[in-house]
């Protein structure tokens, strides 16, 4: 379990003397900071930085250097001061933003405004107090602003505690408190483990990758693993961040979504993530896949990148493919943006449609098989194995305007009885992608192979994917992530 120390100057340290007594929190001043620590022994630290941080090299800027040399999670880091404290970087200290008319006509913005943890006493601003905390994560945030009509820019400045009033310096300790209850405490009962793992879950989602039997198998196997982890929310992994070492991402990816925003947060603030964004960027878009495989010789069906709905276009179309044919949206995942054109009628309106959403659409022959594939392959190693059947009376496993039977049924296999054809083309899919967690959805027709696509983030369920391996499948993900771990070296 991670201890939290709040590191204050010399002048104000009694002014935290009733956060002192607060069990988990410890304050102590910089000058103790530089002399005590690192201890021996000592469990995982967390800073809380509240050094005057506005005046480079100062001791608020050596609490943060330290701290991260120290391997002490802190808050803030040198890289939001030092972003702060850029002079004239317009575009890192700026947000412009539109109001309501309603909030112009009561006068809902002040001329400036403190945040605190990304907290404000103003209900209307709470939305933009979360998303400058997320651009500048650090305890106290100065927010100035200047309105012209229905447009207000918000500029960040530089402050610190001791810049406070006696009221605001009220509200920061409040906020501190809260910041720590809510955030960055762990329940006291559980046994201290050595890494912590956030595992994104979306509860709003009708699909998500894991179901909650899944999710539980998951926590349970880190466990054994020395692995503390618990599911979090995307607006809780904003605030939580810095307090984890690994993430795994159990919510539906996508390149604009938050899914990808906090994979690459993640991963530039050190944590292991799976999966990564670079898989999650490849994955998503079906193009660069396309263009993957064929410069890598992965066995795949015919396809076409298009750009228009030109005649001269769909002659050529129909000079490489027979009807029906498939059309692909170059973003979608669980058979979104799939669709089958019969003739040309349905190609040209399909596409017209299609053209409204992107720039590019792929065209892909038509193969109905009774199933397909699903391959889970994890760092180069293929793990579980389904094979999907179509949904009823449909030529894909989902059907999406289906009001029952939406899904086809399913076998698990173990992967020695997979054709070898099948596994390696499989692995070798997923090698043109990473080394993360993927599923590799092939189809087979006689002798010939066929990979369809690659997915980061793919499905396992329990009783579905888990139906051969059964906890062993959830040992083997966690144990990727503890080997992973160990080669970080903190």
């Amino acid at each position: 379990m991670h201890k939290t120390l709040i590191v204050v100057d010399e002048d104000v340290v009694e002014e935290f003397s009733e956060i002192s007594d607060v069990a988990h929190l410890h304050v102590i001043t910089f000058d103790r900071y530089l002399k005590d620590y690192p201890k021996l022994n000592e469990p995982r630290t967390r800073i809380i930085n509240v050094c005057d941080t506005v005046n480079y090299l100062s001791k608020g800027y050596y609490c943060s250097l330290l701290s991260e040399a120290r391997n002490h999670k802190v808050l803030p880091s040198v890289k939001t001061i030092n972003e702060l404290r850029v002079e004239g970087a317009e575009d890192q200290t700026q947000l412009s933003f539109s109001l309501s008319p309603e909030m112009v006509s009561k006068g809902a913005v002040p001329d400036e405004m403190f945040v605190y943890f990304g907290l404000v006493d103003n209900v209307a601003l709470q939305k933009l107090a979360r998303k400058l905390y997320e651009r500048f994560p650090a305890p106290i945030l100065k927010v100035v602003f200047d309105q012209q009509g229905e447009t207000v820019t918000a500029c960040v400045r530089r402050s610190s505690y001791r810049q406070l009033n006696s009221a605001d310096k009220g509200r920061f300790l409040e906020a501190l408190t809260t910041f720590t209850d809510s955030v960055w405490r762990k329940p006291s009962q559980r046994k201290a483990a050595r890494w912590d793992m956030a595992i994104l879950v979306n509860p709003e989602e009708s699909h998500p990758p894991s179901d909650k039997e899944a999710i539980s198998r998951f926590i349970r196997a880190a466990k054994k693993l020395n692995i503390y982890a618990e599911p979090v929310t995307s607006q809780q992994l904003l605030l939580q961040l810095n307090q984890f070492d690994a993430l795994f991402i159990r919510e539906t990816t996508a390149i604009d979504h938050p899914t990808y925003r906090l994979a690459r947060k993640a991963e530039s603030a050190g944590l292991v993530v799976i999966d990564d964004p670079d898989s999650i960027l490849r994955c998503c878009n079906k193009v660069f896949l396309h263009d993957a495989f064929s410069y890598h010789g992965v066995p795949s069906l015919k396809t076409q990148v298009v750009m228009n709905c030109e005649e001269s276009t769909l002659d050529e179309i129909e000079q490489q493919f027979d009807y029906p044919l498939v059309l692909k949206m170059p973003e979608g995942s669980f058979s979104n943006g799939v669709y089958k054109a019969a003739d040309r009628d349905a190609l040209r309106q399909r596409l017209v449609e299609l053209f409204q959403q992107s720039a590019l659409v792929l065209v892909q022959e038509y193969l109905y098989t009774d199933f397909d594939w699903r391959i889970g392959v994890l760092n180069g190693r293929a793990i579980y194995a389904c094979r999907y059947h179509m949904a009823r009376n449909h030529w894909q496993i989902y059907n999406h305007s289906a009001k029952r039977f939406s899904s086809g049924g399913f076998e698990t296999l173990p992967t020695f009885e997979v054709p070898k054809p099948v596994l390696d083309a499989a692995v070798k899919s997923a090698n043109v992608v990473g080394r993360g967690l993927y599923g590799v959805d092939l189809k087979q027709k006689d002798n010939q192979v066929y990979v369809i696509e690659v997915n980061d983030n793919p499905s396992v369920d329990h009783k579905v994917e888990d139906a051969y391996l059964g906890n062993e499948l959830y040992m083997l993900i966690m144990a990727e992530f503890q080997r992973r771990l160990e080669l970080r070296g903190r």
